[in-house]
């Protein structure tokens, strides 16, 4: 088997809060198809509120465990929990947020189509200097990352 060239065996990590994501795929190297990730989520850690973008994504879990809130705008708001081996497809423009829940470190593989709005939030959040979260909220409203408030109860 031939070996891909040195450049494209490299990965970025970027750190988000508590999140590392290390990039697999930018838009540069698909042409803006996607962005794909390895996501590592530390307990407690994920989006703090729910969110809408354009870009559909999907998550195949590692490791570990996250808890996702779907809206989809019928049933309102649902909790769905998913392990190693389950794959979650989210449509673009779905009201949602991921959370870890548990107590260990979950891990999952992620793509967004199209990339550039996560691709250009995660490392805009991640050069940010003296994060705050009014930094990073900016980001995401400058990225097309629409902020919708806390999960309903």
């Amino acid at each position: 088997m031939d070996k891909l060239p040195v450049e494209y065996a490299r990965c970025e990590c970027l750190r988000t809060g508590t999140d590392e994501i290390v990039i697999l795929a930018d838009c540069a190297s698909t042409g803006g198809a996607l962005f794909a990730v390895e996501i590592r989520m530390q307990p407690g850690g994920g989006p703090p509120v729910m969110h809408r973008h354009d870009p559909g994504e999907i998550y195949f879990v590692r490791r570990g465990e996250f808890t996702f809130y779907l809206d989809d705008g019928e049933d309102g708001v649902r909790r769905v929990t998913a392990g190693p081996g389950d794959v979650v497809p989210m449509a673009g423009r779905t009201p949602h947020t991921v959370r870890n829940e548990s107590a260990a470190e979950a891990v999952a593989f992620v793509v967004h189509a199209p990339g550039a709005p996560m691709e250009n939030f995660s490392r805009g959040v991640a050069a940010l200097e003296d994060p705050t979260m009014e930094k990073a909220l900016a980001v995401a409203a400058e990225n097309g990352i629409e902020l919708l408030g806390p999960v309903p109860a």
